[in-house]
């Protein structure tokens, strides 16, 4: 196993701008994804009204950029433990947990059981408050996105000056 780490941290020093690149790409995606759970389900859940009702086409551009959210899991993940590796901080610490509570939302708690519970008032046996968590734990990606545009944006920066 720390061999497997050490072959990844060499290829991910040698070409860490394209790797933070794909893996800001692949997160920022998610926004696409935030966008529609905000606008269409949080909405209609606390005003009545969906400000974004997305139709067929839509839909299916959601679902494919929704199942970016597992490569873009486990690429942001090497990123951080590499970080992590490299040079101990809780900031990445946290922000590895904070991304990983997404495996949580994704086998658990689906985007099809907030929909019906918060949109359609459809009830189930699962507690009301679990939607609201689910969503919450969505809105935990927006800190990594952050962090891993700017360690693209930084890494850029100093590959500029080689």
């Amino acid at each position: 196993m720390q061999s497997i780490l050490k072959f990844l941290g060499g290829k991910l020093e040698k070409h860490y701008s394209l790797y933070t690149g794909i893996t800001a790409g692949l997160f920022l995606l998610q926004v696409v994804h935030l966008y529609w759970l905000t606008m269409h389900v949080v909405a209609y859940r606390l005003w009545g009204v969906s400000f974004f009702n997305p139709d067929t086409f839509w839909q299916w551009v959601i679902i494919l950029v929704d199942y970016t959210e597992i490569p873009a899991i486990i690429a942001t993940s090497v990123l951080y433990i590499h970080s992590i590796n490299k040079n101990f901080n809780k900031k990445d610490l946290l922000l590895l947990i904070l991304l990983n509570t997404q495996w949580l939302h994704i086998f658990w708690i689906s985007d099809e059981f907030v929909l019906k519970v918060l949109h359609e008032g459809v009830p189930t046996v699962l507690p009301f408050w679990l939607a609201w968590a689910a969503i919450m734990v969505d809105y935990l990606e927006l800190p990594v996105m952050y962090d891993t545009t700017k360690k693209f944006i930084l890494s850029l920066n100093k590959n500029k000056w080689k």
